[in-house]
């Protein structure tokens, strides 16, 4: 795996900060849905407006939203690029265990091919017995 550049470094650690935060996570999660007010974002959250900005400012610094200007309302959208970026990155740890997790799969199989004692173990045990009841003649 490689490791990315200081600035990949900062942006993803600014994205991490960012999503700690559950509140930050649910201004996301709504606006997953479209753009919003911050009025809006603030509602579900029973907290201070001025408490709503300050989580504004840390997204929009991490780039994970925009603030635009229309008039006297200031809606906010999710950027996706951000969220893109710790994707790649979580991307590479996930391929990393998927190929360990097919290298010791390949292995097991080696030990216990399918049709042997211990073999496949999705096929179950054999019913190579009778279905009779106990006791009835």
């Amino acid at each position: 795996m490689q490791q990315g550049s200081a600035a990949t470094l900062t942006s993803l650690d600014r994205t991490f900060a960012a999503l700690a935060h559950p509140a930050r996570r649910a201004i996301l999660t709504r606006l997953v849905e479209g753009h919003a007010s911050a009025g809006e974002l603030g509602a579900p959250l029973a907290m201070s407006q001025p408490a709503v900005s300050r989580h504004l400012k840390v997204l929009e610094e991490a780039g994970l939203i925009t603030r635009g200007r229309n008039a006297q309302w200031r809606p906010c959208e999710l950027r996706t690029e951000s969220l893109q970026e710790v994707d790649r990155w979580v991307g590479s740890f996930r391929r990393m265990w998927e190929d360990r997790l097919d290298r010791f799969d390949a292995y097991v199989r080696h030990l216990h091919p399918p049709g042997t004692p211990g073999g496949d173990p999705t096929t179950g045990p054999s019913d190579d017995h009778d279905d009779k009841e106990v006791g009835r003649d």
